[in-house]
Formats: C-alpha cells, structure tokens, sequence
C-alpha cells in the first residue's frame, strides 16, 4: 500500500494530543512526508482486563497513521506485565503470574477493534506479544543489554529518586523494565513509538537501544495524558480502578463521562473524540461565553457512546441520562438477572453492582442501595423473586433488574 502525503492528517498528527517529539517535530515531519513507510507501534501491558480511554488517546493518533498508510503494531506487553512497570509508582507494582496475564488480555483486541481496522487486509494491523522474543533472551543477552545502561541513569528516574528519597525499596528487577520495554524497538525493528507521557523514559530507552544495535534514529511521540487540570489527578488509571473503559455498557460509558469535572472537557474531546479541533474550539468558545457546561458534557458522553457503540446506542443512552437525572425515572433499559428469591448481598455480587461482598456491605451501609426505589434497610434484605422483576439500583447509575 502507498503512503500518502495528506498534509492536514499530517498537521493534525504532529500537533493534536501531543506533548513532546524526540529528538523533535521537524525530523518526524520528515519522515511522514518521505513517503516511506513506517513502522510504528504503541505497547499496552495487560494489567487490568479493559483499555481505557487514556489509551484511545493514542489508538486514534495510530488510526490516523494507518490512515496515512504506515504499517500498525499493537503490542501486547505479556511479559513486561510480569515485571511491573515502575512508571509513575509510588512503591513496587505488583507483579502477575501467567494465568493473571492470559486472563486480562483475552478482550483486548475486540476492544482496540473499535479504534483500529483489525480487518483490513491491504494494510494488516499487527498484534504482537513481547513475550516472543523477551522469553529467548539469554542470561548472557539480559547482561549485554543492561550494559547500555549506568546505574546513575536509571536512578535519574523521578519515582526511583523520590523513593530512595521517602526510604522505600527500590527492587533491582524494576530496572529491567525499561531496558526491556526498550528491547521491544529493537525486536520490531521500530521506526516510531507512541505512549504517554508516563512512558517517556522507557520510550527513550528504547531510542538508546536501536541506536546502539541497529545505528539509526528511532521517533518517540509522547502523548498528553487526561488529567484533571486543576488538580493534577489523573482522569483514567487501571491502576486505580478509575477510568472509562471501552468495554463498558453505553449507559455506564454515558454516565462516567457525565459524572467527569468540568474543567476537563475540552481536553477529553481533543484527545477521545473525532470531532474536528474547529468543532472543538466552537464548543470551548460557548463554554467562555456562558452555555452551562451540562449540556456540552452531555454532547461529549454522546460522541464517546457512538465511537464504541452506534449513534443509536447513544440516543438511548442520552434518553436514559436525561429520564433518569431530569425526570427522575429509571432507564428503559438494563441488565436482567434471573436469580429467584436471595439475599441482597448475593445479589449485589452475582449482578456484579459489587465486586465483593466486602464493597456490597460498605453499599448497604452508606445507603447507597435501592431495590424498587427503596433504601435497603441491612443486610438480611431478601429481594424476592416475582414475575415482573424488581429494579435493583446501586448509586445513580446502577441498575439492574432480577426475576
């Protein structure tokens, strides 16, 4: 397939949702505008078992490259996700077994799929596992590859400084992961690596590397990552469980959208969205002007809900918001459970409202669950089973209804 040399895709690549460009724009630039074709990829390590919309991010700007008609690698970081990657950590990340791995990237695909053309076959997007090449390194290729590498240059990392500063363990299989995720440019014989700020020295560890063992350039393109912009805190982390997954119903994806600070709207259509930065810019101008930031959020919960879903999709979650927030109805539409007559504890887990039995007790506790609009008392409440069905609702935006 031919490259093409659309400048306005071009312009848009190199300036939206973008930080920093190593060693700089113009040599990027350069090499879009060539006409070769390029080999670029993003890593994502399977922590958790959804990407979220902190990781579109990047899949849109690897859309638009594939666009372009450069050559795509989505790879899946099995083995790094083994090691922990210290990024932005306060103490060591847990570190999974196999089984824990395989589990978390079994959807993985189908969710990038919403993103990426998976099926084109003029341009095939590559899926890659790291574990390909990381399970052959020998004992005597792990110490040639940490020999490209001072012990000062590694402890130039903020969160290792930080956390020999605070006194907290600094464990010597942490410094493997840049070196390895590094290995992974060098594996794919890569010409450009896209990821978050969060990834930017491992990124350029892997700059360092395809220096040294292939002598030529490698781009890194670091992205913005979505951050509140008041506080600082980060909007999207598997980490901490928070976030907007692409797997997730239309009516939850509508709803955490809505449930997002204000501050950070523009910001979420800029880097999640389709809509064109002249759209976006209108919709930034009506915010300054005075248009109550509800209904401009409320235009961004439907672009999201369509990309993932269909604009239908999207309707009916927007008439579910509003009949559930204005109106104060319950949604046309919900999950249906045929569970007969059990305790609202048993309930809440086998619906899946509560992770366990531990959360759905805090649920009850704080008042947080109804069962046909009614508080739960305690926890002997037993929802009974009738053919109708009863609504069980957690929060604002849970419901489910159980036969």
């Amino acid at each position: 397939m031919s490259v093409k040399n659309d400048q306005n895709l071009i312009d848009e690549i190199l300036t939206r949702s973008i930080d920093t460009i190593y060693p700089d724009r113009q040599a990027f630039e350069n090499l879009l505008k060539s006409g070769k074709s390029l080999r670029i990829y993003m890593g994502i390590d399977p922590t958790a078992t959804y990407a979220h919309l902190g990781h579109a991010t990047n899949y849109i700007i690897l859309k638009r490259l594939h666009e372009l008609g450069h050559k795509i690698i989505v790879l899946i970081g099995d083995f790094t996700a083994m090691i922990g990657d210290p990024s932005d950590k306060s103490s060591a990340r847990k570190r999974l077994t196999e089984e824990e791995v395989k589990e978390n990237f079994k959807t993985f695909k189908d969710q990038i799929g919403k993103i990426l053309d998976f099926s084109d076959l003029e341009n095939p997007i590559e899926l890659r596992f790291n574990s390909e090449w990381l399970n052959k390194l020998t004992l005597k290729e792990a110490v040639e590859l940490a020999s490209h590498f001072t012990v000062q240059r590694m402890l130039e990392r903020d969160v290792f400084e930080k956390r020999i500063k605070e006194k907290k363990p600094l464990y010597v299989h942490e410094f493997f992961y840049p070196l390895m995720q590094g290995y992974d440019s060098v594996a794919l014989e890569a010409d450009v690596e896209i990821g978050g700020t969060d990834q930017t020295f491992n990124m350029l560890a892997g700059r360092i590397l395809v220096k040294d063992y292939q002598h030529r350039e490698k781009i890194v393109v670091t992205t913005t990552l979505l951050e509140n912009p008041v506080t600082g805190e980060k909007l999207m982390s598997k980490s901490l469980g928070t976030g907007i997954g692409l797997n997730e119903s239309p009516q939850e994806m509508f709803g955490k959208t809505m449930a997002l600070p204000d501050e950070a709207i523009i910001q979420v259509f800029i880097d999640c969205t389709y809509l064109s930065m002249v759209e976006i810019k209108e919709l930034e101008m009506s915010l300054k002007s005075g248009t109550n930031p509800r209904d401009i959020k409320n235009r961004l919960a439907f672009e999201i809900v369509k990309m993932y879903h269909s604009k239908e999709d999207a309707a009916q979650a927007r008439e579910n918001f509003d009949k559930l927030f204005k109106d104060k109805e319950i949604p046309d539409d919900m999950p249906e459970f045929h569970l007969g007559a059990k305790n609202i504890l048993d309930v809440l887990m086998e619906t899946k409202l509560a992770a366990s039995k531990g959360e759905a007790r805090r649920l009850v506790d704080g008042g947080g669950v109804k069962v046909d609009g009614k508080v739960v008392p305690d926890y002997e409440f037993m929802v009974q089973s009738i053919p109708a069905g009863v609504v069980v609702q957690k929060g604002k935006r849970g419901f489910v209804k159980v036969f």
